[in-house]
């Protein structure tokens, strides 16, 4: 089998077997087959596709050319759930301690956030002491006394899937559907769980811009976890806007904790409802409707809450601050951003939004970057929503004030004001399984 004979047959556009797929990754990984021809192959997927048997080969040798979790030593369903990435997206604190207060369990590998996108694991070591790097044993031990454990990626998780990204990104083949599904997916099967839920954002601040982009990935991922035999059901969900009204590390566990108590914004609290539902169902917990009256009922109980202190103790942080924020370290400055006529909120580029925290010190431009844990935005005023002249709209915290002036201009940029209430907007546009795609009626807050 030859590299250069695998090349030709995707250029013509005719599907590679698992056997060719299998040794192009294997060779890959340990540099038999070097970045000039890999670079090739990249492109020719880009120009050709990939059929789903071809993805979810791709997956499957992405995934088992690294470590792999084995959970199996952990009794019951374990269900996990992956963002695509978003700004103010902090549901996965919220559904994990829900999930596990309902009797599934959640063994979750997250990541760390880049560029305008916020990383669960800067949130969560955002409060004093939490170890996110534990050994396995501790990890498995966590979810059997808690229901969860939430911990950074390993080293050696789907090592192919780091070198072809640094390869894509440099060659301009990024934004190929079956690379980014198997991607996202290969680190999804190497983690171990039983079922997957797959929250794909769509808008300015998600990587698919449109909906029908948003469902095409959806649904390539289904394919790719059903094909593994994984039960996998994806939700398309809105971010145009940023959801809920906190961004930034420990301004989002604040946020996070809200809900937990039934004090969140509306927005934030339907997405975590409807994932924690989701995650439910696909552990075998009941129909969707009896698993959202599930779900909220651990909120309403304080349960979930419970079981996120927990694990947060049994890993070494502070609960203290979860159950008053008020006691998380505040940032050294904080200013209010004023509107400068009367209207209503008519556009809220998330993006841009994101990339204001970034220079505010809430995320990293670079891997290397430092983090400020307090730093962050506060929307006071979101999209639909009224606004006088002179009111806040947002406030900045930052424990740099020379970022102020420049964080200020990104955010105006960021945000239109117009004398008409705009329409409505969904938070949750499709259901995407197995079986097809579903509108999600549910309206937008």
């Amino acid at each position: 089998m030859r590299m250069y004979d695998l090349i030709t047959k995707k250029k013509h556009g005719k599907a590679l077997s698992e056997a060719e797929i299998s040794y192009m990754i294997d060779g890959y990984v340990k540099d038999a087959i070097p970045d000039y021809q890999m670079a090739a192959m990249l492109m020719a997927i880009c120009f050709s596709g990939m059929t789903e048997e071809e993805t979810t080969a791709l997956t499957k040798a992405m995934a088992a050319s690294g470590d792999t979790m084995d959970l199996s030593a952990i009794a019951g369903v374990k269900v996990d759930k992956h963002s695509t990435g978003g700004v103010g997206d902090k549901t996965t604190l919220i559904c994990a301690p829900i999930v596990a207060a309902c009797g599934a369990k959640v063994a979750k590998m997250s990541g760390r956030g880049l560029g305008h996108t916020g990383g669960t694991i800067d949130k969560l070591e955002s409060i004093p002491g939490f170890k996110a790097v534990i050994p396995q044993e501790k990890f498995f031990e966590t979810v059997r006394a808690c229901g969860l454990s939430l911990i950074g990626q390993t080293g050696n998780l789907a090592p192919a899937d780091k070198k072809l990204y640094a390869l894509r990104d440099v060659t301009a083949t990024v934004d190929s559907l079956p690379l980014i599904a198997s991607s996202i997916m290969s680190k999804k099967l190497a983690a171990g769980s039983d079922a997957i839920l797959l929250d794909v954002k769509t808008g300015s601040g998600a990587f698919m811009k449109t909906e029908a982009d948003a469902i095409a990935l959806a649904r390539a991922m289904v394919a790719i976890g059903e094909g593994a035999g994984k039960r996998t059901v994806a939700l398309v969900t809105d971010m145009d806007v940023p959801l809920g009204r906190a961004i930034g590390n420990s301004l989002e566990v604040a946020e996070s904790i809200a809900v937990l108590k039934g004090e969140g914004p509306k927005d934030l609290t339907e997405v975590s409802l409807t994932l924690a539902a989701h995650m439910l169902f696909l552990a075998g917990r009941g129909d969707l409707a009896a698993c959202r009256r599930a779900a909220e009922e651990s909120v309403a109980k304080g349960t979930a809450l419970d079981r996120l202190c927990a694990m947060v103790r049994a890993q070494g942080g502070d609960d203290a601050v979860l159950r008053d924020p008020s006691k998380f370290p505040e940032a050294m400055a904080m200013t209010e951003i004023r509107a400068n006529d009367s209207g209503y909120i008519t556009a809220m580029d998330a993006e841009k939004i994101g990339e204001t925290a970034v220079v505010l010190g809430a995320g990293r431009e670079r891997k290397d970057s430092v983090i400020h844990p307090a730093a962050g935005i506060v929307l006071r005023k979101k999209y639909g929503e009224r606004v006088e002249k002179g009111e806040s709209i947002a406030a900045l915290y930052t424990d740099n004030t020379m970022a102020f002036r420049e964080a200020e201009r990104m955010y105006r940029s960021a945000v239109g004001i117009g004398a008409e209430a705009p329409a409505r907007r969904p938070l949750i546009y499709a259901q995407v399984t197995k079986d097809g795609v579903a509108r999600f009626e549910e309206a937008g807050a």
